[in-house]
């Protein structure tokens, strides 16, 4: 597994080659993983996921829901990719499930908690490589202690943080060289520290110095940070991290996030904010054409025709009720004023549901709460969200990330009905 970056300003923009066993796949940077949930994508079959664009050649899986297979696994003896059914897919084992949250309180000097649908798993370092070997996954995050809640705990909690994640490290990497199992296995150091500059860094240096395969950057999930700590974390410890090899970061997925993460060295990214959209039965209508025709841009996006539908604020203000997680990246169609919409999802979106299927008929599958309605949004959402970061590596080669950045911050404040790429 190797990096080949090309220079861009503003981010890193390359390939990540030699994937999986064979070698023969890679992944375009910056990019994103396939979030599944225990190898499936969420809603979808193999059939339909194969009908969705840019599907990434790395596909997620969290390590809970494997952990409740694993004397299965072991007896199977020929790794999990094989078990679901895609031997050929490069698979990434993370700690926790991005969209499930982890209780905080749990860890101790010795074990790690997950938690999956049976409940809490005291997870050590011997018993989570077991549980690797069983899986024999192409990546997988390491043992760590992330849970540093921004403002709680303080410096002394963030550094206990950094001193169990450093030792269990050093014992993974110990089992590592004696798992024939994991020899092509490649395994990423846990960055931990919560909000506190000098243990990240401490974190991020320490980590440098041991043969891990890439970096995850952890403890920068949900809204408990401030933004520009974050930020200021984020640049910080990417400048202590060697060039050649892979940073993911867990926990970050909207479109305005991910862009100043990649201002800052980040290469890779989950896919769980589609599904999350996907579950609010909404479906992603932002933006990042940053072609430079009006006339042109307007077509790939749905700007007069959501304008005249959304109306008024008050009307705005009703589709926030519906649910508070809302971003303004999305459009909520289970309300009333798509049923008669007669529209694609998104105008000049190629996906399967936008060529075949209108607004209306969503809106109908959801308020008769019909399980297509996941996976027609699903297979939309997926496929605008990777094509989403085709659009980024092509800004960074054409070096208009800025531009890319301002179209995609103007519609985080006016919605992305209200925003043309032309302006």
């Amino acid at each position: 597994m190797k990096v080949k970056l090309c220079g861009a300003g503003g981010g890193r923009l390359g390939t990540l080659a030699g994937l999986g066993r064979s070698g023969a796949a890679a992944l375009a940077l910056p990019g994103c993983l396939l979030y599944t949930r225990t190898g499936s994508a969420p809603h979808l079959t193999r059939d339909t996921l194969q009908a969705v664009g840019g599907v990434p050649a790395v596909a997620q899986l969290s390590l809970p829901a494997l952990a409740e297979l694993h004397e299965v696994l072991e007896e199977y003896k020929e790794g999990a990719a094989k078990f679901i059914g895609m031997p050929d897919a490069v698979l990434y084992c993370s700690l926790h499930d991005p969209v499930t949250p982890c209780p905080s309180g749990y860890n101790t000097n010795k074990t790690v908690s997950l938690w999956g649908n049976s409940g809490r798993m005291e997870m050590t370092a011997s018993k989570f490589m077991d549980i690797q070997r069983a899986i024999q996954p192409d990546w997988f995050q390491c043992i760590s202690d992330g849970d540093t809640v921004s403002g709680e705990g303080g410096r002394k909690r963030a550094k206990k943080s950094v001193d169990r994640s450093l030792s269990f490290l050093d014992v993974c990497l110990q089992l590592l060289e004696k798992s024939p199992e994991l020899q092509g296995s490649v395994m990423f150091g846990a960055i931990e520290g919560g909000d506190i500059l000098e243990e990240r860094l401490r974190s991020a240096r320490e980590t440098a110095k041991r043969p891990v395969g890439g970096f995850l950057l952890d403890g920068f999930q949900g809204c408990a940070m401030a933004k520009e700590t974050k930020l200021k974390l984020i640049a910080s410890v990417t400048a202590e991290l060697p060039e050649d090899k892979p940073r993911i970061i867990h926990g970050v997925g909207k479109p305005d996030e991910v862009l100043e993460c990649i201002e800052r060295g980040v290469d890779i990214f989950e896919s769980f904010f589609p599904f999350q959209v996907t579950e609010r039965g909404c479906a992603l209508v932002f933006s990042y054409d940053c072609h430079p025709d009006p006339e042109a841009a307007v077509l790939k996006q749905n700007g007069a025709q959501d304008l005249e539908k959304n109306g008024a604020e008050e009307d705005q203000d009703e589709i926030s009720k519906a649910d508070p997680e809302m971003t303004p990246f999305e459009i909520f169609l289970k309300d009333k004023r798509y049923q008669d919409d007669f529209g694609p999802l998104l105008e000049g979106c190629t996906c399967y549901c936008c060529q075949r299927h209108t607004r209306a008929y969503v809106h109908h599958l959801l308020v008769t709460n019909e399980l297509l309605a996941g996976v027609l949004l699903m297979m939309h959402n997926f496929q605008h969200y990777f094509s989403f970061f085709s659009a980024i590596r092509d800004a960074l080669r054409d070096n208009k990330l800025d531009q890319l950045k301002k179209l995609v911050f103007r519609q985080v404040l006016q919605g992305p009905a209200n925003v043309e790429p032309g302006q």
